[in-house]
């Protein structure tokens, strides 16, 4: 059952940033002792906050779908398509996240671009 609130929280977190509502992401979900991955921001919440902050402001119209959700104790892992403009073809992008208590406290997140042509028939989702 915890898995599903850890679920629910990751993917909340994620459509807030998506919907340009950065900052109430971080309040709702993030915990003060965060820290993340990302190699191009420091490891601390306020610079990616700051990050995602210029991003919505480049791209209001950035969409965000979820493919895939899985929980593993703590852990949580999303799978989402995301468009930074409705007409590109967007990226595939694994959001991992590290919950303490009902905040996360860790995120991991890697991403792959969309090619216009693949001969994969299965497409990337």
């Amino acid at each position: 059952m915890i898995s599903n609130i850890y679920n629910e929280a990751a993917i909340s977190f994620l459509q807030l940033v998506a919907s340009g509502k950065i900052r109430e992401a971080f309040e709702r979900h993030i915990a003060t002792d965060f820290c993340h991955h990302n190699p191009y921001f420091r490891g601390d919440a306020e610079s990616l906050m700051q990050a995602m902050e210029e991003n919505a402001a480049q791209s209001p119209n950035k969409t965000l779908e979820v493919k895939h959700a899985i929980a593993d104790g703590n852990t949580v892992v999303v799978h989402s398509h995301i468009k930074q403009h409705p007409d590109d073809t967007g990226a595939a992008v694994v959001h991992i996240f590290r919950f303490e208590g009902d905040r996360i406290v860790e995120m991991w997140d890697v991403g792959q671009a969309i090619p216009e042509e693949s001969p994969n028939e299965h497409g990337m989702f």
